[in-house]
């Protein structure tokens, strides 16, 4: 059973000056945190050189009925590995149940599922994660860094990448114009 601690099939959001620029107000879709470390994907910046139809051509799948959705940086781990994370109505070759909420899939058949028309109903397609090792994020979430919220299926598969930062953070009452970017001392 899943200590609440736990952030998997939650949104973690970047807090301003979280000393990174590579999480510079990032959005990760939390998919695994237990123990032995933590995995998610970043959905809240998207790479302007390509979209799915790009991607699909790369490897080598005819593109079907698949629409040319925004290809999202999943985060700076293995930056060319392929993650779609969709609804649980669909699963596959090594499909990753998260929580109640979403399903996580790294393999291609994914993809070929989509082209073809009997994919995921809701999906973002990523390249790259982000990866904790055990205890990592747990310190981070104690420092002025990571808020966590449940956040909804709207905002993750409906509202576009640049816009879910402020959406998440103002669907859990944050005023983002009110978040300093140094923590202060007392």
């Amino acid at each position: 059973m899943d200590h609440p601690r736990f952030l998997s099939g939650q949104m973690l959001l970047a807090m301003p000056g979280i000393g990174d620029p590579r999480f510079d107000r990032a959005v990760m879709a939390m998919c695994s945190h237990d123990p032995d470390g933590a995995l998610g994907i970043g959905v809240g910046r998207t790479i302007p050189q390509i979209g799915l139809h790009g991607l699909l051509a790369q490897v080598e799948i005819d593109v079907g009925v698949a629409p040319d959705v925004p290809v999202h940086v999943g985060g700076p781990v293995e930056p060319q590995r392929g993650f779609v994370l969709h609804g649980q109505d669909w699963g596959g070759q090594d499909t990753l149940h998260v929580g109640k909420r979403w399903a996580l899939t790294g393999t291609l058949d994914v993809l070929r599922a989509i082209a073809a028309g009997r994919g995921p109903k809701r999906f973002l397609v990523a390249l790259g994660y982000a990866g904790w090792t055990g205890g990592q994020l747990d310190e981070e979430m104690t420092r002025h860094g990571w808020f966590a919220t449940p956040g909804t299926d709207e905002l993750l598969f409906d509202t576009p990448a640049e816009a879910r930062w402020d959406g998440l953070f103002r669907a859990a009452g944050v005023d983002t114009r009110m978040l300093a970017s140094e923590a202060g001392n007392a």
